[in-house]
């Protein structure tokens, strides 16, 4: 089945500026993510063809964004969203992926284990908890929570110049205007993401004395 989806995958790469040859390891993610998936609920997303557009397109439409950064830690992954398929599209990123529910941090270790990602690291902790003894260039975070809960939660993670790159799909405006006063927002992209018609977004965030 998702052989049948390699043409489209491979297509979409391409008009993200990727190489089409990251469609093997992608689809091999997919597949065990479908499989998982049966048992454990770990998506509620089970057709394979919108896992293609809304999980792994939608999750690498934010790549440029990423791919000079040294580390970048995945808050509330779930099943590995969107911090799998940065680390397999961006393998000079070290990824680790933060994710308290059991069953999910499961499979996230067997996707690291069956993908051979080794620039992927899996902490099954709660984000506030999170104390890795290191800060990150930049945290993400894909329909977690709003801009200032995301930031209350894990803003500890970052390094001083670091950033938040939070994946939204309408402009959030109203989460931008209850930023507290330490936080600004530096930039915002618009993402297009290959397959699909709805609105997304990628929101910068820095500390306001690091802005520039």
């Amino acid at each position: 089945m998702h052989d049948a989806l390699r043409p489209e995958l491979e297509t979409g790469l391409r008009t993200l500026g990727l190489d089409a040859g990251l469609a093997a390891p992608l689809l091999a993610y997919l597949a065990l993510l479908a499989r998982w998936n049966a048992t454990y609920n770990l998506t509620a997303i089970r057709d394979p063809q919108e896992m293609l557009v809304k999980h792994l397109l939608d999750s690498l439409a934010m790549q440029p964004y990423v791919e000079k950064l040294s580390t970048l830690a995945d808050l509330g992954t779930g099943p590995g969203l969107p911090g799998i398929p940065l680390a397999i599209a961006t393998p000079t990123l070290a990824v680790t992926l933060v994710e308290s529910n059991g069953k999910k941090a499961r499979f996230l270790r067997e996707a690291v284990r069956q993908l051979k990602l080794t620039n992927v690291q899996v902490a099954e902790s709660r984000i506030e908890a999170f104390q890795p003894g290191t800060t990150f260039d930049a945290i993400t975070a894909r329909a977690l929570a709003t801009l200032p809960l995301i930031l209350e939660l894990g803003g500890h993670l970052l390094a001083p110049h670091g950033r938040l790159l939070a994946m939204k799909g309408t402009f959030p405006q109203d989460e931008i205007d209850a930023l507290p006063p330490i936080w600004r927002v530096s930039a915002s992209y618009p993402l297009h993401v290959p397959g699909l018609s709805a609105e997304r977004h990628l929101i910068e965030i820095a500390r306001a004395a690091h802005q520039a």
